[in-house]
Order: C-alpha cells, then sequence, then structure tokens
C-alpha cells in the first residue's frame, strides 16, 4: 500500500510547479509594465525573446551541472529525496554526503542540481504562457498558433528526458539527447522570434538569397547539429582528456582508437556494451572523431561566412560565423590544453548554443530566389 502510494504521489511535483509559477512571475511582470500600451502580439514576441534569453542560460547551467558532477546531487525526479529544496532533504543529503563525501551526492551538488531544475520549471510555464496567448490571439497573430504548441510538447518531452537523465544514472545517450533537446528548444523560440519580426508592419520581409546559397546554408547547420552531438557524447563520456595535446593526439596524427566500443551508443557510463570498464582507444576515438568533424565543420563555416559577408542582410551572421568559429576554437583549445577547465568548458557549450541561435536566425529570415527559367515559365504562364 505505501508503495503504491508513493507512485501516485503529487506532491513534489505540484511544489515544483508552484516554485516554477513563482520564478516565472518576476519575467511576466517585466513584461507586462514595460509593455502594458504594446498590442498582444508585440508582448508576445517580447515574452519569445525573453524565454529564450532564459532557455539559453538554462543550457548554460546544464553545462554547468553536469561539469561540476551535480547530474546526480538528489537522485531522485523531480524533488530531492522527495523534498521541494534540499533544505528539506537535508538528512538524506547528510548521510550520503558522510557515507561518501566526494561522492555525486553533496549539499552543494544537490542545490546546483535544483537550481537548474528550478530554472528548467520557470522555462517550462513561461512556454505554457506563451502557447496559452498564442492561441488565444491566433487570428491576430503572424505565427501559427501551432509552433508554440510545439515548443509547449518539446519543453515536456524536455523534462522527460530530465527525469531519465537521473533515473538512468547518466546514461551517456540520454545526458546527450537531452542537450540536444535543449538545443533545439533555443531553435523553435528562435524561429518564432524571427517570425514575429518579419510580420511586423514595415518589416523588409526575408532576405531573398540563391538557391546555392540556401543549399548551402541549411547544410552546413546540418553540420553544425553532427558537430554538436559528437561534442556532447565527448562530453556525457568524460573524454575530453584522452588527447591532452594539440594538434597531434598522445603524439600521434593517428591514435589508437576503438571506434565501435566508443560509438556503442546504449551503454551506460564508463561502461562498453558487455558492461566492463570503456577502454581508453574507446574515449581516445570518441575525442580524435569530435576533433577531425571539427576541421571539417570550421573550413565549411568559414566559406559560408566568405559567400555571405557581402549578401545584404545577412552581413551580421556571416560576422556572427567568425567570430563563434574563433570563439568555439579557443574554448576547445583550452578545455585540451589547460585540463579541461570549467570556464572553458561551459564556455564551449554557450558557443554551441549561439552557433543553433543564429543559424535558425538566418535560416527562417531568408528565402530562395527562383531560378530565372522558373522566373520566365511563370510570367509567361500568367500572360
Amino acid at each position: 500500500m505505501d508503495a503504491t502510494a508513493s507512485l501516485v504521489d503529487l506532491a513534489p511535483i505540484t511544489r515544483m510547479m508552484l516554485l516554477g509559477i513563482v520564478i516565472a512571475i518576476g519575467p511576466l511582470a517585466w513584461i507586462w509594465l514595460r509593455h502594458r500600451q504594446a498590442s498582444p502580439a508585440q508582448r508576445l514576441r517580447v515574452l519569445t525573446l525573453v524565454t529564450l534569453f532564459l532557455t539559453f542560460d538554462l543550457v548554460l547551467f546544464g553545462a554547468f551541472t553536469r561539469l561540476t558532477d551535480s547530474g546526480l546531487g538528489c537522485p531522485d525526479w523531480p524533488g530531492c529525496y522527495g523534498a521541494a529544496s534540499p533544505f528539506g532533504a537535508h538528512a538524506d543529503i547528510s548521510a550520503a554526503q558522510s557515507a561518501m563525501p566526494t561522492g555525486p551526492v553533496t549539499f552543494s551538488k544537490a542545490w546546483i542540481e535544483m537550481i537548474h531544475r528550478y530554472l528548467a520549471t520557470g522555462v517550462g510555464v513561461l512556454i505554457i504562457v506563451l502557447a496559452a496567448g498564442s492561441w488565444i490571439e491566433r487570428r491576430r497573430l503572424h505565427v501559427h498558433w501551432v509552433w508554440p504548441v510545439v515548443t509547449l510538447v518539446w519543453v515536456c518531452l524536455q523534462g522527460a528526458f530530465g527525469a531519465l537523465t537521473v533515473t538512468m544514472k547518466l546514461f551517456p545517450a540520454i545526458v546527450t539527447l537531452h542537450l540536444l533537446g535543449g538545443l533545439v528548444l533555443l531553435a523553435l523560440l528562435r524561429a518564432q522570434a524571427v517570425a514575429y519580426r518579419l510580420g511586423e508592419t514595415g518589416s523588409a520581409g526575408p532576405v531573398p538569397i540563391g538557391a546555392a546559397q540556401r543549399w548551402a546554408l541549411l547544410a552546413a547547420f546540418a553540420l553544425v547539429w553532427l558537430q554538436i552531438a559528437l561534442g556532447g557524447w565527448v562530453s556525457t563520456n568524460y573524454a575530453v582528456l584522452a588527447c591532452r595535446d594539440f594538434p597531434t593526439c598522445q603524439g600521434s596524427w593517428w591514435p589508437t582508437m576503438n571506434l565501435g566500443e566508443g560509438f556503442t551508443l546504449w551503454r551506460e557510463l564508463g561502461a562498453n556494451h558487455v558492461g566492463e570498464a570503456i577502454t581508453f582507444p574507446a574515449l581516445t576515438a570518441i575525442h580524435y572523431v569530435h576533433r577531425l568533424t571539427a576541421y571539417a565543420v570550421f573550413a565549411a563555416l568559414l566559406a559560408l561566412a566568405w559567400t555571405l559577408w557581402r549578401v545584404p542582410g545577412l552581413e551580421r551572421f556571416a560576422r556572427a560565423l567568425v567570430v563563434l568559429c574563433a570563439w568555439q576554437f579557443l574554448t576547445g583549445l583550452s578545455n585540451v590544453v589547460l585540463d579541461w577547465p570549467l570556464l572553458a568548458a561551459v564556455s564551449h557549450t554557450g558557443g554551441a548554443a549561439a552557433l543553433v541561435i543564429a543559424f535558425t536566425g538566418a535560416v527562417a529570415a531568408t528565402r530562395g530566389r527562383p531560378a530565372p527559367a522558373a522566373r520566365w515559365r511563370f510570367t509567361e504562364a500568367a500572360r
């Protein structure tokens, strides 16, 4: 009977939702007071931008949580030992910390983990308000109400992956998917923010670019997602220090690697597919594949920046690509040669998130020009 009751105990979720509402009240009140004379569409656009900013912060804090080994600071979900904060779990945390002072459960790690959950819940509440407001004002908006609803569904999936991250003990595939899901959330919010801007009176509309440029933009964005997935795999497997030199790895241009073991996706943290300790050549493969792919991605992004540099309306995006490539190179190099400092590691994740935001904005704000022959046929048909 007690076990059944614990399975349907909604108190932790209820308390977390109430805390999320309290956290969301601040941004919502600021938007209402600052823009009370604005139209509903303008307020929803500002709410989208604020939610985007806070989601970016949430992604960074999620990286901080992972990199400080705080992901299991509270080994249950959504609360901490069934409480809404580490204050209520004082006895349990004390017992765990006394048994293992440097283990996964300490007071500092518990607070880091719970602050991450509080921020996530607050962002979730803001997205609920965004979806509800978009539905209410759907007849007067330039952004289709489906997109905020999709964003709401996605943030719920993110919450589920957050729970699995804890209950499956930092399973690398789940943690990597959780990171990618956070970046997809950024992309959804950024696309909506661009749609609001393009729908405003006086907007110049989407930037027309050639079909080849459009395809190059989309292909480069796909490469960015691939590289982020590989980087997440490096981080969640703690393979950053498998190569401590640059540009070589372990003094070799082609170190000993076990690609099959390194890229077996469904396995526990620190183990291979049969449950034995993962080998160092496997960690080397995880690290070095990410590094080799980075060379190709940097070349593609710099080539794209060169192509779009003189396109009216995309100059800022081209400059941002160059800056972010430099940022990612410097922070990635710092991770290797400075023994993975926390600031560089979090900054590297921030650069990846910024690339997703920049690319999503560029994709959403551009459209391909029809080929000249297609335009001629359309004109002739109209006659």
